[in-house]
């Protein structure tokens, strides 16, 4: 590796084993570590709470903001509103990521929680189409603009906030934590729907019912703001600040991003795909095929969708100390091999009709989608150097989510409903596996390693003289990328 100087400072961290000073070195503040992982999470599990009930309730809010005789046209009308908030995650990256690389991962993350909420919280305000016509379909547009946009800058600074603040040999476990916040937050949104679709009548559903769920955003989103404003920044960008100020660097820019940066943000683009067209296809498209397309009781299928998601949460925590243990690529690849294999299989069972054989068949496909959540949120920060992880991440991500991830209930619905193929879902996952294992096999090893441009994290200063005295490499890569 070369020497360190002016020109690779730029990039963020980078020292030679034998210019390492045991000062050089985090020692990771353990109750600050497990407050950053809490308040993290809490803000991705608020975030699919919301975008979940949208998901679980999609038939009722058909029949609300798009009255038609035709339910399938309901559900595609629905799920087009839902994809429109995909359409600006990118710009939100985009505005959000800079100013998390410029100024610090946390103010920006205080700040798309409020968002957030003021998104889903407006929602519930609404009127019917019934009440003023056009003007609901139109504020349901602007509700879910306002969504999609402040999510741009959620993930990609939680999975960095996360990423910077662990040790090098437990950000597997402690990015976990992030994705057990998601499917916390899809139990909590399928809960309270199904919970309102078993005590109300159909009539009290469409009346105020199917309101509630958005009006419980105000208070988790002032919950998560009060936890995150309590934290420091990340170590990782403390470290990096203050070698950018010592060597009187401006910071990277567009410009070094796509110049220096773009092998990485393609590779990310590629996980990111399998990961979540996995995600949307499981856990909010599949309530609609059961009930719409197969005809399935649809309070039984979210409480099947529920049991799959209980069933991952703890699996997702083991997954995470596997991919510290095993490494991030065994686990990648894995789950997509085994949707290759699967995904035909799953959805036979899902057709099925029986009860049981239909939770095989989700959990199947449950198996194979908690190897990507436990996995990459470590996976995708080691991508970017430090400067310009939280743009680059939340480019990339939120790139892929929109073009391939949330479009995944709005295409699978319209391909089914256009060729009559009750396999197209089936078909859609093997694809994406594909793409994700080409992607995977270019992708370097990172687990028990310091993310790029980032001095080493430990637990404790005894791990300090072990890290030092230890004939392993501390650094990801061998050379430094070129500066323009």
């Amino acid at each position: 590796m070369p020497e360190p100087d002016s020109a690779h400072a730029h990039f963020g961290w980078f020292k030679r084993r034998r210019h390492i000073h045991p000062d050089d070195v985090t020692v990771v503040d353990g109750e600050m570590l497990k407050r950053a992982v809490g308040a993290a999470a809490l803000g991705n599990a608020m975030e699919w709470f919301d975008f979940g009930v949208y998901g679980y309730i999609a038939v009722t809010l058909g029949r609300v903001f798009f009255p038609s005789g035709d339910a399938a046209a309901q559900l595609l009308a629905t799920f087009a509103t839902f994809t429109v908030a995909f359409l600006v995650r990118p710009i939100g990256g985009a505005v959000f990521g800079p100013l998390g690389d410029k100024y610090g991962r946390q103010k920006v993350l205080a700040f798309t929680m409020v968002l957030m909420a003021l998104g889903t919280f407006s929602i519930g305000l609404i009127p019917s189409y019934a009440s003023i016509g056009l003007g609901a379909p139109v504020l349901l547009l602007l509700a879910r603009l306002v969504q999609g946009f402040s999510t741009g800058g959620e993930y990609g600074g939680a999975a960095t906030f996360i990423a910077e603040y662990s040790t090098d040999r437990k950000r597997g476990l402690m990015g976990s934590w992030l994705e057990f916040g998601t499917l916390a937050g899809y139990v909590a949104g399928a809960g309270t729907v199904t919970a309102l679709q078993l005590s109300l009548t159909e009539a009290q559903m469409l009346a105020w019912g199917w309101r509630i769920p958005f009006m419980i955003a105000g208070p988790l989103g002032l919950l998560g703001l009060y936890m995150r404003m309590k934290l420091e920044e990340t170590p990782a960008f403390q470290a990096y600040a203050e070698q950018a100020e010592k060597n009187e660097h401006d910071k990277p820019g567009w410009k070094d991003l796509f110049a220096v940066h773009w092998p990485q943000l393609l590779k990310c683009v590629g996980l990111v795909l399998v990961f979540n067209v996995t995600d949307y296809m499981l856990l909010t498209y599949m309530p609609s095929y059961l009930s719409v397309t197969l005809g399935y009781p649809e309070s039984k299928g979210l409480l099947l969708i529920i049991l799959v998601m209980l069933v991952m949460m703890p699996l997702n925590i083991v997954g995470g100390l596997f991919s510290d243990r095993l490494g991030r690529r065994p686990m990648i690849i894995g789950a997509c091999l085994a949707l290759l294999l699967l995904s035909i299989p799953s959805l036979l069972l899902v057709q099925s009709q029986n009860d049981w054989l239909i939770f095989l068949g989700l959990m199947l496909l449950g198996l194979a989608l908690v190897c990507f959540t436990s996995s990459m949120p470590a996976t995708l920060p080691a991508l970017f150097y430090t400067p310009v992880r939280y743009t680059a991440l939340s480019l990339a991500f939120n790139v892929s989510v929109s073009l391939f991830g949330g479009t995944t209930p709005l295409i699978t619905a319209w391909l089914v409903k256009s060729t009559g193929n009750m396999l197209m879902p089936a078909y859609y996952l093997m694809g994406a596996a594909f793409i994700g294992i080409i992607t995977m096999l270019s992708v370097k090893e990172t687990a028990r390693l310091p993310l790029r441009g980032s001095p080493p994290a430990v637990a404790s200063e005894e791990e300090v003289k072990a890290l030092l005295k230890s004939d392993k490499p501390i650094t990801v890569d061998s050379t430094l990328p070129p500066v323009p």
